[in-house]
């Protein structure tokens, strides 16, 4: 039995615990970056005297930059290890948002949003794997939502900072992300475990000790010499290693691809446009945070959410029922909005069912790809759905532009994620998760 087996029929421990805890702190600063953007959108907007379009394009900057990072740093984790790449993308996001802060320009800050997307696409792609890898076959939902709820967690801390700072400077909100980037490099090399998947793949010097420390911390029975080359046996017997991977698996990871897109779509949406689009609706720009803040809050409640839905359904199909009802309440919730008290609750509603909507991305992902190429399929995979984020702002900025109401706006990106829905029924003949029994254990 491989490692990745032991792990997945295992009880889950509190140190793989930990271990999502660690990724989790570290999906923060996504919610934190994208949010920080978001809610400084106005002030930044006037100090610049920027148009709707050239809004749309720096909040886009930072997305290119995660699809770059995660498209092009995520090979890297599968030759040098989750936890190099990791550590690497920490340091470009600090040195991004510190430099976004201070920026006298705005083509300058874009500069610097560049290098934060680069190494928070970095940070993804590495950080969904190891929450992935660690976790077992039962409560990968679970730990997977949990790590998902970080992006929440990132973006009400940057809705505190932000609503701290109306009529102040709004590049506190980046200093303050900068620290909290520089306290995860910190804290990630000193206790982040390289992954035992990547360890047996790989086999490095010093391999079977460092798996067997790990295992040892996990409460898993040891593996030894015999063991990892039965499992390298195995892996070369199923055909589906090597270079030819994407072609091996085309079809569901193009559906896969589509996924995240259709998905991200509505997200970015959401999470970037939401406070703009209110205060040009009539709202005051403290209000219109506040809504902002409610969206982040139910998103810190909606991963962990689908992830208990998760453990008792396949969390394709749980993912299905979420993306339906986020696009109808996404539609809700800009009618309401203007009624403050109301379209906060919708709101939390909202943030939520599309948080939950990236959880289960999330979650379907990573048991498509065999170990040895699932940081570089998994990164792709977001890379691919950063098109989703980048065309969402932009698209949104252009539209705004011409004359679209912030209502027909969302409508249209309701359909988006409607959309998502639809790809997902096609994915059920590849999702290996749909045939997991009552145990956890997955038969074939």
């Amino acid at each position: 039995m491989n490692v990745t087996a032991r792990i997945s029929q295992a009880p889950m421990s509190g140190y793989q615990w930990l271990i999502v805890a660690l990724c989790t702190f570290m999906n923060c600063l996504d919610g934190f970056d994208v949010m920080a953007v978001a809610f400084t959108g106005p002030s930044v907007t006037e100090e610049f005297a920027l148009t709707g379009s050239e809004f749309g394009l720096l909040v886009s900057v930072g997305l290119i930059g995660m699809a770059i990072g995660s498209m092009l740093l995520a090979p890297f984790a599968d030759l040098i290890g989750r936890r190099p790449l990791i550590l690497i993308s920490l340091a470009l996001a600090t040195i991004g948002m510190f430099g976004a802060a201070s920026a006298p320009s705005v083509t300058v800050m874009g500069l610097f949003r560049l290098i934060t997307g680069i190494g928070v696409g970095g940070i993804l792609a590495s950080t969904n794997v190891i929450a992935s890898e660690f976790s077992n076959a039962k409560n990968r939902g679970l730990a997977i939502g949990i790590y998902t709820a970080g992006y929440g967690i990132g973006a009400t801390a940057a809705s505190l900072v932000a609503k701290a700072t109306v009529g102040g400077d709004w590049r506190i909100v980046f200093y303050a992300g900068g620290a909290g980037t520089l306290l995860a490099l910190v804290v990630i090399a000193a206790v982040l475990p390289e992954s035992v998947a990547f360890l047996e793949q790989r086999r490095p010097s010093g391999a079977l000790e460092r798996i067997n420390r790990t295992l040892a911390r996990m409460r898993v029975a040891a593996v030894t010499d015999a063991d990892l080359d039965e499992a390298a046996t195995t892996r070369a017997d199923t055909g589906r290693t090597g270079a030819g991977w994407l072609k091996q698996l085309l079809t569901p990871t193009i559906l896969l691809w589509l996924t995240f897109i259709t998905v991200m779509f509505g997200f970015y949406f959401v999470n970037s446009w939401t406070p703009t689009l209110l205060v040009e609706e009539g709202l005051p720009e403290s209000a219109a945070v506040t809504a902002g803040m409610a969206i982040s809050l139910g998103g810190t409640v909606g991963s962990v959410l689908y992830g208990v839905a998760a453990r008792v359904r396949a969390p394709r199909v749980v993912l299905i029922g979420f993306s339906l009802l986020s696009a109808a309440m996404m539609i809700v919730f800009i009618i309401s909005a203007s009624t403050l008290w109301l379209g906060f609750g919708i709101g939390v509603v909202v943030g939520a069912l599309i948080n939950g909507c990236i959880a289960g991305t999330y979650t379907v992902g990573p048991p498509l790809y065999p170990t040895n190429v699932r940081s570089v399929g998994m990164g792709w995979a977001l890379g691919m759905g950063r098109i989703g984020a980048i065309l969402s702002p932009t698209i949104a900025g252009v539209l705004k532009d011409a004359g679209a109401s912030a209502t027909q706006l969302y409508v249209g990106a309701a359909a988006v994620v409607a959309l998502g829905a639809l790809v997902l029924v096609g994915l059920r003949r590849y999702d290996p998760e749909s045939t997991r029994t009552p145990n956890g254990a997955l038969t074939a």
